[in-house]
């Protein structure tokens, strides 16, 4: 094999990995750790909360949920070298047993022992996710939104500056 059908196989492998998420609406865009703080913070998260990510991306919200907070916390990602990544990261904080990243579909995952749930996702997949959240989650479940909020919807706490909107079922 040469170098053109290296850097051809490379490229493809690449554009693959990029595109792939796509397909699902799901775009990668972290949010800064002090953002992350600030949506912990006002989600009031504490050792006796159990907290999802949905579009968990490389894990941050998760990691700091479990080892600044205490909370038990869970990641949802459908990119599978997102999940890899944070997977690693987990391991290497030494989080195994307090928070864990499962590699699958935000919509056919089970979060109905969430008692908060993160989310920085799109405008429609916020949208989208309202019934799910209506059928699944028990009463007084917090959900926090980073940048969208939930149409229809109004937050009981709001950081207009930072784009921080929590909601409660």
């Amino acid at each position: 094999m040469g170098v053109p059908e290296i850097i051809l196989i490379t490229l493809s492998l690449f554009l693959a990995w990029f595109f792939y998420p796509l397909l699902f609406g799901a775009i990668w865009q972290p949010a800064p750790k002090s953002i992350v703080r600030k949506i912990l913070l006002m989600a009031e998260v504490s050792p006796s909360d159990t907290l999802y990510d949905l579009g968990s991306g490389d894990g941050r919200i998760v990691i700091i949920a479990s080892k600044e907070f205490g909370a038990s916390a869970i990641g949802v990602e459908i990119d599978p070298l997102l999940v890899a990544f944070s997977r690693m990261r987990i391991k290497k904080h030494v989080l195994k047993g307090k928070a864990r990243i499962i590699h699958g579909n935000l919509f056919k995952t089970d979060i109905s022992n969430a008692t908060i749930v993160t989310v920085f996702l799109r405008q429609s997949v916020n949208n989208m996710l309202r019934e799910k959240f209506r059928a699944e989650l028990k009463k007084g479940t917090r959900i926090v939104s980073y940048v969208h909020r939930f149409e229809g919807w109004n937050p009981i706490k709001s950081d207009e500056e930072s784009q921080i909107f929590l909601y409660s079922i």
